[in-house]
């Protein structure tokens, strides 16, 4: 091995997140990956550090990062966990401003010397519609081992959460916005009484989420049996998994949801719209419900047929194999190296 490839890298990752809002699947996917290389031996990491560095990592898109982005010296990478369209239903007013978000992003990526997408699907948008060349697909991933679990932690997670030991469990995760669909689980938890339902989320942007008050609304609308938490920390959205049978997520658009993962982590059977940016990372594995009523349809079938279940089951067990961090951060290493 060459001096060059048993060089230690100095890694500076740049998240806003640190201290800014929290409680979305952009600060998770920082987080996952840092933690992945803190355990590695061959890099020297810190966050939001001044520090003359070989790699700038850079994962959220504002003015604090950017001053990072135009910094002399190192590498700079920017992990691309958002395109033009993941701002609609998400914050309020974007139908207006979007145009302006687009030329912010493609400003920002072309910068950078490297950009990570998070799919292939986010890939062929940054190369062909926003002409980013210099664009590869790094998937986001988690340490799966996290989430696994034995049957009496799952127990122990039922009885915090108040839930008996024979309650059929469903869950979603996500901020409480239009386009990932909280009104399905509400349809579903309304349709189905006896099952308990839960989101774990909120709205973390308050009055800058998209449709805020129609939103706030529809959590008040929800039914007895369907519980949604608010933002919560990362450490205590564990309990919903372990103690959970089924994991859904209506999303209308997604790039590569942490939250999939986390399900997928806990050996979850997962529900998912079937759109075009799941055709590279979770399409054959996760049951896709291609309509809104298809939603209901699945769900039931998945707490009443033991088959279906199990085979939904092996699906997350192999999308968790297929993501887990310690691949992502070994992945991740090869890119900065080809940089140096």
């Amino acid at each position: 091995m060459s001096k060059k490839a048993d060089k230690k890298l100095i890694v500076d990752m740049i998240s806003e997140s640190e201290f800014t809002v929290q409680g979305h699947g952009v600060h998770t996917a920082y987080k996952e990956i840092t933690d992945a290389l803190r355990k590695r031996k061959d890099i020297d990491i810190e966050v939001n550090s001044k520090r003359p560095s070989d790699i700038i990592h850079i994962q959220t898109m504002g003015l604090y990062s950017f001053r990072h982005l135009i910094r002399k010296g190192g590498k700079k990478v920017v992990s691309a966990h958002i395109v033009p369209d993941s701002f609609i239903g998400s914050i309020k007013g974007a139908k207006y401003w979007k145009p302006l978000g687009r030329m912010w992003l493609k400003f920002f990526y072309k910068k950078a010397d490297l950009v990570l997408a998070c799919s292939g699907m986010v890939a062929d948008e940054l190369i062909n519609d926003m002409n980013v060349p210099k664009t590869k697909v790094l998937y986001n991933t988690i340490d799966m081992s996290r989430y696994r679990h034995s049957a009496a932690e799952k127990k122990l997670a039922r009885k915090k959460l108040d839930l008996k030991d024979n309650d059929f469990v469903v869950m979603g995760n996500g901020q409480v916005q239009p386009r990932k669909r909280l009104d399905i689980l509400i349809k579903a938890a309304k349709k189905m009484p006896d099952v308990k339902f839960f989101w774990v989320g909120g709205i973390p942007f308050k009055n800058l989420g998209a449709d805020y008050h129609a939103m706030q609304n529809m959590i008040k609308s929800a039914p007895d049996n369907l519980t949604v938490t608010g933002v919560i920390p990362l450490e205590a959205v564990k309990d919903y998994y372990v103690a959970a049978d089924l994991f859904v997520l209506p999303a209308m658009q997604e790039n590569h949801p942490m939250c999939v993962l986390e399900a997928a982590g806990a050996g979850l059977p997962i529900i998912l719209r079937d759109i075009p940016q799941y055709d590279d990372t979770f399409k054959g594995d996760a049951v896709m419900a291609k309509t809104d009523d298809e939603f209901l349809d699945l769900i039931d079938l998945l707490r009443k047929d033991k088959k279906a279940y199990s085979k939904a089951c092996l699906g997350a067990g192999k999308i968790a194999k297929r993501f887990d961090s310690s691949a992502g951060a070994e992945r991740l290493v090869e890119f900065y190296r080809s940089l140096i």
